[in-house]
């Protein structure tokens, strides 16, 4: 996400729900492949046969917790066809029935490991049980705070139930609308199915948005009135029928499937959708009259304990806030370092680089119409940069995967409270092409020199790229991801993108990289601002204006989903330092035997994970090659 991450459920997204949910546990065990199964190993396999077994054992434990992973993923058929009509339960049962399921799992991975059966097991292997552990472990964790939401695996950590960009009021939709298939009449029921289990899912967040209200645990206000604003859209359009009934009503006429099928949508969105709306939106203007301006952690019960779980589960490090605020600093120092020679080659030569990148937002050369006509620019611009990316792929990595990526424009109802950007791998099968959803309620939110970084990171070679190579992966591998090394991944993407010659006739397009290097360096200090030293939400905007010549546009909103995804922010530059790190460990030991195709899909193909773990497979890879 540029801001990026957990929207149509894309990969991203998937993961974000594995986190808010809970449906029955009494799934019979299943195999990666959709609708396979997957037998008990005998009492005499081998380690090898049981670890795999373990790991398609767990990933089907977690997937039942979440019916619309079934679905992105392209999973919900055969054995699984059931999870199609389903929705997660987002209530405090649900929540407890994933710790539940967690615990019983990471015992089950410890009890493998106390045989000793991890050291007669391949390195992959390992690997995905390392994995399980360190997510698990990690989630439990957060699981014993008094509050919020944990994203299993996942980035879309939050101390808040519902608000401006967490909440089934965004989910549900646009996951039944972008994501949800309706090919057959058998489709459209299950549809109909998610959309009458829609109701309760508003019930059982709105019931644990009360208990947290009772704790004293309410939003800013600031954040609380984008979210109710939101809602009241979101309400609005239900009680016409809206979205919810068209995108059913409007695919079942293309696809010719008889039935009344917009009527009922409608019944149900009118009769039970609207009220369980309502409902949701009434506590939340009743938190509004209690809410402070207050925008960080720190002014939370029990916030101190929870944003350091939150950095540790964004970072994957045990880096204090201060570390981490003093990383940002110092960084951010070296990018301007190396901005300010390009700057003054364009002839911008007076004041700090935050003034001069002010300044050359400015420059009309760089900026779209903002009308329609400029928002399809936008979107050609996009693909443009696509094409040249993928020309010198081939260069950066001994196997391509597809890059099957659909540029899109978010849902108007988002665009309010949602990143400049953000994308995802699509499903397992290719079916569900993955997205990069580009935030168009202004043209002003993007320029012709930050467009190219931007598509280099949420799409090819990003978070579209790697989550393709995940995909290939063991499910549970597919299914668990890592916050450092997803962002980090796309921050390496874009320097691969510079490596490889795309800016060398396109300077500006160099600074766009290079600023976007340092905006990450920048939410370090401005995220541990915020929930550590108490900033005010002022002061965090000021800092990336001032400092980086960031949009004010963008970085309001930026600012504020720190403050509803608290340590989120932090994993970016700390896992993208962290890579080009071993790179260069890599390059020292192996000298002429080092080749960034061989680093670049040892990385990769290692899939999501820990940076230890990746400090661990880097470690593998140059233990191999001097052989």
């Amino acid at each position: 996400m540029h801001q990026s991450l957990s929207t149509p459920f894309t990969r991203r997204q998937t993961m974000a729900t594995l986190g808010t949910g809970a449906a029955s546990l009494a799934l019979a065990a299943c195999s990666r492949g959709p609708g396979a199964t997957a037998a008990l190993p005998p009492s005499d396999a081998t380690p090898q046969v049981a670890a795999e077994a373990l790991l398609a054992s767990i990933a089907d434990n977690l997937l039942a917790l979440s019916p619309e992973g079934a679905t992105s993923l392209g999973i919900d058929t055969g054995a699984r066809a059931a999870e199609r009509g389903k929705l997660s339960d987002r209530s405090a049962a649900g929540q407890q029935a994933v710790a539940n399921t967690l615990k019983a799992d990471i015992a089950r991975v410890r009890a493998f490991e106390a045989t000793g059966g991890t050291e007669r097991i391949d390195h992959k292997t390992r690997t995905s049980l390392a994995v399980v552990e360190s997510a698990y472990g990690v989630a439990l964790d957060g699981f014993a705070l008094p509050y919020g939401d944990v994203a299993v695996g996942g980035w879309r950590n939050t101390p808040y139930v519902v608000i401006q960009n967490v909440g089934a009021y965004l989910d549900v939709p646009k996951f039944l609308d972008s994501d949800h298939p309706v090919k057959t009449a058998a489709d459209a029921e299950a549809y109909l199915s998610r959309l009458n289990a829609y109701p309760s899912v508003l019930d059982g967040e709105t019931e644990r948005l009360k208990a947290a209200g009772g704790q004293g645990m309410i939003a800013p206000a600031f954040l609380i009135d984008k979210a109710v604003k939101q809602m009241e859209a979101s309400l609005a359009d239900a009680r016409t029928g809206g979205g919810l009934v068209e995108s059913l009503a409007k695919r079942t006429r293309e696809g010719k499937i008889d039935g009344n099928w917009g009527p009922r949508a409608e019944t149900i969105t009118r009769g039970a959708v609207v009220p369980a709306l309502e409902r949701q939106l009434a506590e939340l203007k009743a938190q509004r009259t209690k809410a402070t301006m207050d925008a960080g952690m720190w002014a939370r019960p029990g916030g101190d304990e929870w944003y350091a779980w939150g950095l540790r589960a964004s970072t994957t490090t045990r880096m204090t806030p201060d570390e981490v605020h003093q990383m940002g600093r110092d960084e951010l120092a070296a990018l301007h370092g190396q901005m300010d020679p390009i700057l003054k080659k364009l002839g911008l030569n007076q004041g700090s680089v935050g003034d001069r990148m002010n300044a050359l937002a400015s420059d009309p050369r760089y900026k779209f119409p903002d009308n329609d006509a400029g928002r399809a620019e936008i979107v050609a611009y996009i693909q443009t940069w696509l094409g040249k990316i993928r020309a010198e792929l081939p260069r950066a990595f001994r196997t391509l995967v597809k890059g099957n990526v659909e540029v899109k424009r978010l849902p108007l109802a988002e665009e309010p409270g949602a990143p400049a950007a953000y994308g995802g791998a699509g499903s397992i099968d290719g079916s569900i092409p993955g997205k990069f959803w580009i935030n168009l309620r202004t043209t002003d939110l993007h320029s012709k020199y930050s467009l190219p970084d931007l598509t280099m990171h949420e799409a090819i070679p990003g978070h579209v790229w790697q989550g393709e190579y995940a995909n290939q992966m063991p499910l549970i591998r597919t299914m668990l991801a890592f916050n450092a090394y997803s962002e980090g991944w796309a921050l390496y993407a874009e320097q691969l993108a510079d490596e490889l010659g795309l800016y060398d006739d396109f300077e500006v397009g160099r600074l766009g990289y290079l600023q976007s290097l340092a905006f990450r360096a920048c939410r370090l200090v401005v995220d541990t601002g915020l929930h550590a030293k108490r900033w005010t939400r002022e002061q965090g905007v000021e800092f990336f204006v001032k400092e980086n010549g960031s949009n004010p546009l963008e970085v309001a909103s930026e600012v504020d989903r720190y403050c509803s995804w608290a340590g989120q922010a932090c994993g970016y530059k700390v896992g993208h330092s962290e890579i080009v790190r071993q790179r260069g460990l890599a390059q020292t030991a192996l000298g002429p035997k080092y080749d960034l195709r061989d680093f670049n899909n040892v990385v990769v193909e290692g899939g999501n994970v820990p940076l230890d773990v990746l400090a661990q497979n880097v470690a593998a890879y140059v233990a191999g090659a001097k052989t």
